[in-house]
């Protein structure tokens, strides 16, 4: 079979570089962050001390909501599954001794994406960092938490705006920083197939572009900082495929869809986390075997940037250990097996390059289907993306049950040898430790500083202003995560799932 392009070459099927990883690997992150700020700043700087090179920070739920510790919503949950930030003083802390414009930092936050961003910002600044070399990414990907994840906070519409008006800001104030992490990965973990991933991902990607369009945005004065997000899941050779055809697809689209005219713009950068969905409580050590599976398919697909699961994270946060075992097989894969010295190894497969096509061909039918309900918005609001991603999850596990899938440890191959598995544990103090902080930290703010800053937010938020001004000075003015989203609940609303 004919190859239809090089690597390097529009439509970027075999990669969007002409040598990929012969001239350079992909970062390799380790998710991370639990408990205070302080004890995820050891784990950033064991991990960086490990080879890391690049740091990815999972927040908890409080803090991805837009909720103090102390607030009765927040019990119970402050540092669970990841690490409490809620003021620029936390992410002082979260970043002692971490040079932020020499590390590439990707933040998992949503609905108070551009919150975090400030302080993250402020403190780049604090330390004199060059601004136009602070590199990482915001995943910023509200329309996923109203279609399979349910971290929102806001209604999509002043959702979106917020989104813009982060774009619009920091094209000029941190122009390497990837506004953006369009996620197909936690559509992956709801259920959803991976022609699904792909298409549902791609159709929020649309709503986003329009939307920045619509505000007054030239396609190529923001396309070229988007950057995507995506599973690697089992299903090896379908994987491959899948990365192969999304890069096809999104050149096209940006091409002949919105007029892009600058090459990066068609460029289709992603970053690729093993999936979690996969990983078992029984046999946990399996899980390393599955982990490098997925890994490897992401690799062979093309990623700019690598997480990989740990093998115990089917029974909690992953341990010190389990997480370098989970960075040494990234280290593995880059140093000993020889795969990065070919750009696209599987490039004219005849498997390969039909499945390809097929996936290609098969996203293109749900976008087509979700232009014709009038874009992604109306999809969710009516429900049907939703729908497609549960009945496909209802599939899989029916199949699971029937046995006409095959998990091992779980279905088949089951043992009944129990080995005691060290479980990482997050001590109950920190949360009383947290809401201490936050209780002393407003007690020694400037509080009419505080109250103008807080105020002149609100009337940002009713007005028409780019809102990442107002959000800085109130972070500045030491508000606290849940008081500056407090100020825009109030201009905003509420979302509510009326599913």
């Amino acid at each position: 079979m004919q190859i239809p392009e090089r690597p390097g070459e529009f439509p970027y099927t075999r990669g969007i570089y002409r040598d990929m990883y012969r001239s350079r690997l992909w970062t390799m992150r380790q998710y991370a962050g639990f408990g205070t700020a302080e004890e995820s700043n050891r784990r950033y700087r064991y991990l960086l001390s490990q080879g890391t090179t690049g740091l990815s920070v999972a927040f908890d739920l409080p803090t991805q909501m837009g909720l103090d510790p102390g607030h009765p919503l927040a019990a119970g949950e402050v540092g669970r599954v990841g690490v409490s930030i809620s003021s620029l003083s936390d992410m002082r802390k979260l970043f002692q001794g971490i040079r932020l414009d020499e590390v590439s930092t990707s933040m998992t936050i949503n609905s108070t994406a551009a919150i975090l961003l400030a302080y993250y910002v402020l403190v780049a600044r604090e330390q004199g960092a060059d601004m136009s070399k602070l590199s990482g990414t915001i995943q910023n990907d509200i329309l996923k938490e109203y279609i399979a994840r349910g971290t929102y906070v806001y209604p999509p519409r002043p959702a979106m705006r917020i989104i813009t008006d982060l774009f619009a800001w920091a094209r000029t104030e941190i122009p390497e920083w990837n506004t953006i992490s369009i996620s197909g990965y936690h559509i992956r973990e709801a259920g959803s197939t991976a022609v699904q991933e792909v298409a549902f991902t791609f159709a929020n990607a649309i709503a986003y572009i329009e939307s920045a369009i619509a505000a007054g945005m030239d396609v190529d004065s923001f396309a070229p900082r988007l950057s995507f997000f995506f599973n690697a899941h089992s299903d090896f050779l379908t994987e491959i495929a899948k990365f192969r055809a999304a890069r096809r697809l999104y050149a096209t689209l940006m091409r002949d869809r919105f007029g892009a005219k600058d090459p990066r713009s068609t460029m289709l950068r992603f970053h690729a986390q093993t999936a979690g969905s996969t990983l078992t409580a029984q046999q946990p050590g399996v899980n390393v075997v599955r982990t490098t599976v997925e890994a490897l398919s992401a690799v062979l697909g093309g990623t700019q940037s690598l997480h990989t699961n740990a093998s115990d994270e089917a029974l909690g946060l992953p341990t010190e250990e389990s997480a370098q075992l989970a960075l040494r097989t990234q280290q593995v894969i880059a140093f000993e097996t020889g795969i990065t010295c070919v750009p696209d190894p599987f490039g004219g497969s005849y498997y390969i390059e039909n499945l390809t096509d097929q996936i290609e061909n098969e996203t293109m039918d749900y976008i087509r289907r979700i232009d014709e309900m009038g874009g992604t918005l109306r999809a969710i609001e009516a429900g049907f993306i939703q729908s497609e991603i549960q009945n496909s999850a209802f599939e899989f596990h029916r199949e699971i049950e029937e046995g006409r899938r095959t998990i091992v440890g779980v279905n088949r191959f089951q043992t009944d040898e129990r080995r005691s598995v060290p479980v990482f544990r997050i001590s109950p103090e920190n949360e009383r430790m947290q809401i201490e902080s936050l209780r002393e930290l407003r007690s020694s703010r400037d509080v009419r500083r505080w109250q103008t800053s807080i105020t002149n937010l609100e009337t940002a938020a009713r007005g028409t202003m780019n809102l990442m001004p107002g959000i800085l000075a109130a972070a500045e003015a030491s508000a606290t995560t849940g008081e500056i989203s407090d100020a825009l609940r109030r201009a905003f609303g509420e979302y509510r799932d009326p599913v």
